[in-house]
């Protein structure tokens, strides 16, 4: 049987959930902060731990991985059905800094229990995320009688994912045959609220970049030459300007060359969330909504490519008046991809962009920092599938969608691995990650918990992939 009884679920968990939560409390503890170089034993500590609780809870392999920063974990559990597929479940252990003096009501490495949260640092972010899988796996084994899990299981705890994942790609290349699967799990990541559970689709790619713009050796007086000569701080003025059309569309040539455009059906869920634009704004300090036309907010910042304007700077900045035209002037500009869109070739499009825009006498560079793709998985993958009813089975209502409009590691993930990224996640914006007072709802935690014990047999009965496809 894969299919776990929603009675024997509840009962499995029920009956462990004070040593569940006796366990995250414990490894909440340890102050895994990986930008701190002074904390290297900590992070070091805390995937031991983690790699201690999985052989516990029955992984035969559980194993630290060393990379050129901090440790990653790694587990396996093969299924012994050579027709399940191969599931590879994403999180970190390693968390942002944090003090009391900082803020926090408590000690942020001393968890504190109260009104159904628990507080701490990496409650939500990601401790409590990626330890809600060993109750889920432990409640589907018992509610179905299995000894293995019904699908090969392998799991990649990351230690570096706070301080922006710098040996992250060069783990997995290393490790791509070991992590090999059908379908990556990135539990990481949230809901829309606590009365409205989502699952995330997608994340955009980035692209940013610094355009230096030199003219005149020094600072040269503007009277003597000033309208002879050309101004680096005019031209990067002239370079914005130029960035955006009428439609505030980006206006860059071949941009939007591949993009996928969002479907009826998506822009009909995204419209049914209770998204509330004045609050939205509230949140964002913001005192208006303003974008691409023809587009909504949740649309522009989930779905569409964008262009911003990070920094922009040159010339005299002290008080009062300096007649110059200055030497030079600099911008900082970022670009968010969205699925289809290559970062290289839009790295190409911007600086050939930038050079066709500059008149002579303007030397320029343009710097690219790195590139994230963006991922995408379609809403009737049946992989997806399984993840919304899993959720639906433990949330008891109607599961929506949303997408993420920052990025992170996952499409790392899913260009080395060349598989379909999930994102199963119950987090809330309440839970104040990377805050002060980071915490997590336990309702929401054990509902995690309870997607997880049904999730495996889901995709077990409902997905068959090519790989697992012993004919061939």
């Amino acid at each position: 049987m894969s299919t776990a009884p929603d009675s024997a679920v509840h009962a499995y968990i029920d009956a462990h959930r004070s040593a569940f939560l006796a366990d995250l409390v414990e490894w909440l503890r340890i102050p895994s902060v990986s930008a701190d170089p002074d904390r290297a034993d900590d992070v070091l500590g805390s995937a031991r731990w983690l790699a201690a609780k999985l052989a516990e809870t029955g992984f035969p392999t559980a194993e630290v991985w060393e990379s050129d920063g901090l440790p990653a974990v790694f587990a396996e559990w093969p299924s012994g059905d050579p027709q399940a597929p191969t599931v590879l479940v994403y999180g970190h252990h390693d968390v942002q800094p944090a003090a009391r003096e900082d803020g926090w009501d408590t000690d942020p490495f001393e968890p504190h229990t109260a009104d159904g949260r628990i507080y701490a640092r990496g409650a939500a972010d990601d401790k409590g995320q990626v330890l809600f899988h060993t109750l889920g796996l432990r409640a589907h084994l018992a509610a179905t009688g299995r000894t293995a899990p019904a699908v090969n299981l392998k799991l990649l705890i990351e230690g570096e994912e706070e301080s922006g994942s710098p040996n992250f790609l060069t783990l997995i290349r290393k490790h791509a045959d070991r992590l090999a699967c059908d379908a990556v799990i990135v539990s990481d990541t949230g809901m829309w609220s606590e009365d409205t559970p989502t699952v995330c689709t997608g994340m955009r790619g980035l692209a940013d970049c610094q355009v230096d713009l030199y003219g005149p050796d020094q600072d040269i007086h503007s009277g003597s030459f000033g309208g002879a000569v050309p101004n680096p701080a005019t031209e990067a003025a002239r370079l914005v300007a130029a960035l955006h059309d009428g439609d505030r569309r980006v206006a860059i040539p071949g941009f939007y060359d591949g993009a996928v455009q969002l479907t009826a059906r998506e822009r009909e869920l995204f419209a049914a969330l209770p998204f509330e634009e004045s609050r939205w704004l509230s949140t964002a300090k913001s005192h208006g909504a303003l974008g691409e036309a023809d587009h909504t907010t949740l649309e522009r910042i989930w779905a569409r490519p964008t262009a911003e304007v990070n920094g922009i700077y040159g010339g005299y900045q002290g008080p009062g008046g300096k007649t110059i035209v200055p030497a030079s002037a600099h911008l900082k500009l970022s670009f968010r991809l969205v699925a289809g869109q290559d970062a290289g070739a839009v790295q190409q499009l911007v600086t050939d962009w930038v050079a066709a825009r500059l008149p002579d006498g303007i030397r320029h560079e343009v710097t690219f920092w790195g590139t994230t793709r963006p991922c995408l998985t379609p809403l009737d993958h049946p992989a997806l599938q399984s993840v919304v009813r899993s959720m639906g089975r433990a949330f008891q209502q109607e599961i929506l969608f949303t997408r993420e409009g920052g990025s992170g590691p996952a499409a790392d993930l899913q260009d080395v691995l060349g598989v379909p990224v999930l994102f199963l996640g119950i987090s809330v914006p309440s839970d104040g990650w990377h805050s002060v007072n980071e915490k997590v709802e336990l309702d929401l935690l054990f509902k995690g918990v309870e997607t997880a014990a049904y999730l495996w047999g889901d995709l077990a009965e409902n997905w068959r992939p090519a790989s697992a496809d012993v004919t061939g």
